[in-house]
């Protein structure tokens, strides 16, 4: 896999949460001219049945079949079903990657995920709280601000143990970079230099990647560096959720 298609992958996904540091600068710049703000609301809003079926194919139906569902709305996430098995299943916005991604702003950016049940336990609260503060209209200073006091607070959950989330869906939009999709694992550490050694990531021929959860680069935005250090560890599978295989990358 090259370094480009890292790029693709990582540059949107959830939470969304996975990116690597842009490798084509001229891209990224395009980027950002085209999503400088947020767009209308109405925008990054699904179709309510289309929106669960969507955050179902996140995973396979042995795991999504009883999970939960959340999905958008115009204040921010609710549960639309209610679920079984302790896992949560969702459909990400560009908002929830890195907050200096540029596609956060992007309203094509349908990023399918289901969380088990320590992900949803302590990384779901924060795609909410974001969630609703920017749909409230404030800007990502102020954002940025409001999560890092709940943190001190104590308001918002240390990150747990075992955390993995699933993006397996074929329908997911995930970035404008190249290809809109691919099929992975997500796993969540707290380790403070992302440990890449330990893992084996970002090694030549690993089918291991990492980054750091809040950030491309810490320059954006440098409030974000006295944040807890969160990594995301991403392992590219060859099946859909459905079973299908998926194109070799």
């Amino acid at each position: 896999m090259t370094r480009n298609q890292i790029h693709s992958i990582f540059l949107s996904a959830f939470v969304f949460v996975a990116a690597l540091i842009a490798t084509r600068p001229a891209a990224a710049q395009g980027s950002k001219q085209s999503y400088p703000t947020m767009a209308p609301v109405e925008q990054y809003l699904m179709d309510r049945d289309a929106e669960i079926a969507l955050a179902r194919r996140a995973a396979p139906d042995s795991i999504s079949h009883d999970a939960s569902v959340i999905v958008l709305t115009r204040h921010g996430y609710e549960t639309a079903v209610e679920g079984k098995n302790g896992w949560v299943c969702t459909v990400a916005r560009g908002w929830l990657a890195m907050f200096d991604n540029p596609e956060f702003w992007s309203p094509k950016v349908r990023a399918a995920g289901c969380f088990n049940p320590p992900a949803a336990r302590s990384i779901l609260p924060y795609d909410y709280k974001r969630t609703e503060l920017l749909l409230a209209g404030h800007s990502k200073l102020e954002v940025i601000a409001a999560i890092k006091a709940a943190i001190d607070k104590k308001e918002l959950p240390a990150l747990e143990q075992g955390t993995v989330c699933y993006m397996m869906s074929k329908s997911s939009y995930l970035t404008d970079n190249g290809g809109h999709n691919a099929p992975h694992l997500m796993f969540y550490a707290t380790d403070k230099d992302r440990n890449d050694a330990a893992w084996g990531a970002n090694l030549t021929n690993s089918p291991v990647l990492s980054v750091n959860y809040w950030y491309f680069s810490a320059d954006a935005y440098p409030q974000l560096k006295a944040f807890p250090p969160m990594s995301v560890f991403l392992v590219m599978v060859d099946k859909w959720s459905d079973g299908t295989p998926a194109p070799s990358m």
